[in-house]
């Protein structure tokens, strides 16, 4: 009886033996199976997300132009009188004494840079330190937690708004639009005007550094010229060497690229849309890949341009805020 048992016992050891090498091989290639569920969902689901953004940064082809630090004048009229948003004229108060936006401060880019001596000299025309800028914008009332929307001319002017709106995002504000086609695109769609510029309304602002990521200075241009391609945003007249604004000399940058400020516009005054410009950049001997350096005579028009660069994916860009009228007087010309 006892070996009977004893043999009893071992077919149950073998036979739970199998069952258990059963499970676990069982087991194994459920976990193998499982993990590529797993990795062929999680590709599926990466590969979701990025037709997704692709989507979403896919631009309208509405014959508008689309970007993140511009607004067209019906956004821009419906912010009229919101407490949260400052309406910015950058045409400056003696041009707002004949009308601007209800509620609207005036200010000009030259209190926003560095004004010590004459154009062309050194440092004239550059982003003031931190600590200065952010005086000037707290007396203004623009502070980082408003709104800013800016007010300019485009065809009838120099892109003044642009080069506030350029200076803003260097001194770390993310809340800034200007306005498509300008104030006189505001006006077009029925939005409150008001003669004389509001008073401004102080505020605390603090600046803890100057970001230079689309800033060009002199020094660098002169170290590493042949690194960048070079945009004159300047008129035809300028470009073929006329001297109007007081410039050292007249001419334009060497092998400098012929792109007008005025370019970019239709003719109401609003933007092209983008696969317009992003052709019309394209076909000037411009790519994506390239690092472009936008000039005009004081960095004014060449903010636009570079700002609309960037926006249309040139995001090496930069903007040569000293421009025409420091070169002129250090450096070579054609």
């Amino acid at each position: 009886m006892r070996w009977k048992r004893l043999v009893a016992f071992g077919l149950a050891v073998a036979l739970s033996c199998s069952l258990l090498g059963g499970c676990g091989k069982k087991s194994t290639e459920t976990v193998e199976r499982q993990q590529v569920e797993r990795e062929a969902k999680e590709e599926k689901d990466e590969t979701v997300e990025t037709e997704e953004e692709s989507k979403e940064e896919e631009v309208p082809d509405d014959g508008k132009f689309h970007g993140k630090w511009v607004v067209d004048a019906e956004y821009a009229k419906g912010r009229v009188g919101a407490e949260d948003t400052v309406f910015v004229d950058s045409r400056g108060e003696k041009q707002a004494i004949l009308g601007t936006i209800e509620g609207a401060i005036a200010t000009v880019w030259q209190d926003w840079s560095v004004q010590e001596g004459n154009a062309g000299d050194e440092r004239w025309g550059c982003i003031p330190e931190p600590e200065v800028l952010a005086g000037i914008l707290g007396n203004l009332g623009v502070t980082k937690d408003k709104e800013i929307i800016l007010l300019g001319e485009t065809l009838e002017g120099w892109g003044d708004d642009s080069r506030l709106l350029w200076e803003l995002l260097a001194a770390g504000y993310t809340d800034v639009k200007m306005v498509d086609g300008g104030l006189t695109a505001l006006k077009e769609a029925g939005a409150p005007t008001q003669f004389l510029a509001s008073k401004p309304q102080p505020g605390e602002v603090v600046i803890d550094e100057i970001d230079y990521s689309h800033v060009m200075t002199t020094e660098e241009l002169q170290s590493n010229y042949e690194k960048y391609k070079i945009v004159d945003v300047r008129t035809d007249d300028e470009y073929n060497g006329a001297v109007l604004y007081n410039e050292a000399k007249g001419g334009h940058l060497p092998g400098a690229i012929h792109i007008r400020y005025t370019d970019l516009f239709q003719e109401n005054g609003t933007l092209k849309p983008n696969k317009e410009l992003i052709q019309m950049f394209e076909t000037a001997g411009l790519s994506k890949e390239d690092s472009i350096v936008t000039y005009c005579t004081g960095g004014i028009r060449s903010s636009y341009v570079q700002l609309v660069l960037e926006m249309c994916g040139f995001e090496d860009s930069y903007n040569y805020d000293q421009s025409f009228w420091r070169w002129a007087v250090v450096g070579e010309v054609e």
